[in-house]
Parts: C-alpha cells; sequence; structure tokens
C-alpha cells in the first residue's frame, strides 16, 4: 500500500506572486504526484520493462495535469486568456526543465525537452474533446489518461488491468490533489 503524498501549497509569505511563481510551484507539484503515480503503479505490481517506460508514464501524468491546470484557469479562477495561457506555457516549460533534468540523470545527455513539449501538443488538441467540470474529469477524460498509460506499459498479463488502475483511482487521486493545490497557490 502506497504512503500517503504531502502536498505542501501555501505560500510561505503573505504577498502577490507572480503567475511564473506560482507556475514554478505548480510544475514542482504536478511532478511529485506524478512521480508518485508512476511509483504506485509498480507497487500495485504492474511491471515497466525499464525508465523508459516509467519516464513516459511520468510524462502522461504532469500532460494529464496540465490539462486539469488549464481547464481550472479557465473555469475557477478565470483567469483571462492572456493569464491563462501565460500560466499553462510557463507550467509546460517548468515541467519540460524537470523532464531534462530527471532524463539526462538516468538516460545521458540529450534533448528531452523537444519531444516532451510536442507531446503536450498532440495531447492538448486529443484532451480538448473531454469535458472538466465541478466535479473532475469526465470519464472520458480518465479514460484517455489510462489509455495512454496503457500504450506504454503494453498488455502483458501484469500490465492488462493499468487502464483500471489510472481510471478508477490514480486519475481521480491526481485530480483531488492537483486541484486543490492549484486554488491554494492562487490565494
Amino acid at each position: 500500500m502506497a504512503l500517503p503524498l504531502r502536498i505542501k501549497s501555501r505560500w510561505n509569505k503573505d504577498g502577490d506572486h507572480s503567475l511564473d511563481e506560482i507556475a514554478g510551484a505548480l510544475a514542482f507539484i504536478s511532478w511529485r504526484l506524478a512521480q508518485s503515480k508512476a511509483i504506485n503503479l509498480h507497487g500495485e505490481d504492474f511491471v515497466y520493462e525499464d525508465d523508459v517506460q516509467r519516464m513516459a508514464v511520468i510524462a502522461e501524468y504532469l500532460i494529464f495535469q496540465l490539462q486539469i491546470i488549464d481547464r481550472l484557469a479557465l473555469q475557477e479562477l478565470e483567469l483571462g486568456d492572456d493569464a491563462r495561457q501565460q500560466l499553462v506555457i510557463a507550467v509546460a516549460k517548468k515541467q519540460a526543465d524537470i523532464i531534462q533534468d530527471n532524463s539526462v540523470d538516468l538516460f545521458g545527455e540529450g534533448d528531452y525537452v523537444q519531444p516532451f513539449l510536442a507531446l503536450i501538443n498532440q495531447r492538448a488538441s486529443e484532451y480538448a474533446a473531454y469535458r472538466y467540470t465541478e466535479d473532475g474529469p469526465s470519464y472520458p477524460f480518465l479514460r484517455h489518461l489510462g489509455y495512454e498509460i496503457q500504450q506504454i506499459m503494453g498488455e502483458s498479463q501484469e500490465n492488462r488491468w493499468v487502464i483500471d488502475q489510472v481510471m478508477d483511482r490514480d486519475g481521480p487521486e491526481v485530480d483531488r490533489k492537483i486541484a486543490p493545490a492549484m486554488r491554494d497557490l492562487f490565494e
């Protein structure tokens, strides 16, 4: 059983914080959540072939959270189009920096940013068809995350049910953590 992940989403100092500061905090929180969910899958006896596969799962969770951040910025926080776009781009860039740093540590030198940003753009058009409401991501929204992770992990006997784990437990839990963290950071 996985240990609960504690997310710090309150500022140490009162006052206004720039969108860039908020984006940095959201990118870090989303990384921790994505990493936690990748570890959780292993703890639930799903099998990774290698670290490349594990990093690909983390990337899918990051992109899923970026979609939630975008929807919340529009629907709940009512940020204007410019501020919303600035926030989402800043979070994406900071997520890409984290992917780059961790990928270099694991796989050696290379450009890991451009493939990640290309994947964000591809997934953004796919997730655009799915609804996000005050109750969180719709069933098709969660199913898309589960499907993409299933594609990465394969359908071996060990990984056959990973889509169910992602849709029923991990995806909703990620939403339950990133949504309030984002609200807290804007207070």
